[in-house]
């Protein structure tokens, strides 16, 4: 099917953002797509806050955004916003790096007054990017998700069924888009 990139922006190592993107993935892969993940916070800190384009880890990321079909964006919710280490990594991709690809933007926080975040700080961005679809995105609260210290997750009822949803319309916009570049080429 299609190749979608799973970008976590969460700058930590026990990241219920991150744990919630693998979770997803996995249904993304049962779907027939080939997922490959992304955790910004891999990328050296003098690369993203240097700016350094030319840094291996930074073309390695850019050319993991150009090879993909899809994109799924999750972050934490900050002070209203993405991470910072998200924007980091965003400011570094090319102007319209995101032209033609289907993007799934995805957010966690600990409390229902961000829950605009999506539409009113990271849409705008991946917008700019040239984003050829961006799909509805979900935000999820934090006592939403719980994972175990065996590294399984469980996500609570009502925001499993929303998350799914959201999945399945992202595989479903990919499908078509697939669809409509085999008819045009």
């Amino acid at each position: 099917m299609a190749t979608v990139l799973s970008v976590s922006g969460s700058p930590s190592p026990t990241s219920r953002t991150a744990r919630l993107l693998r979770h997803l993935d996995r249904r993304l892969t049962a779907q027939g797509h080939d997922v490959i993940p992304l955790d910004v916070r891999t990328i050296p800190a003098e690369a993203l806050l240097g700016a350094d384009f030319r840094h291996p880890a930074v073309a390695e990321a850019t050319a993991l955004f150009d090879r993909a079909d899809g994109i799924v964006i999750g972050t934490p919710v900050y002070k209203a916003a993405y991470s910072g280490l998200l924007k980091s990594l965003l400011d570094l991709l090319p102007q319209y790096a995101l032209v033609g690809k289907t993007v799934l933007p995805l957010a966690t926080g600990g409390t229902t007054a961000h829950v605009l975040a999506i539409d009113y700080a990271l849409r705008p961005v991946l917008s700019s990017m040239g984003a050829g679809h961006i799909v509805q995105g979900w935000f999820t609260l934090d006592k939403d998700i719980a994972a175990a210290d065996d590294g399984t997750l469980t996500v609570a009822p009502g925001a499993a069924e929303a998350l799914a949803q959201v999945v399945d319309q992202f595989s479903q916009a990919l499908g078509s888009q697939a669809a409509h570049l085999a008819a045009a080429g």
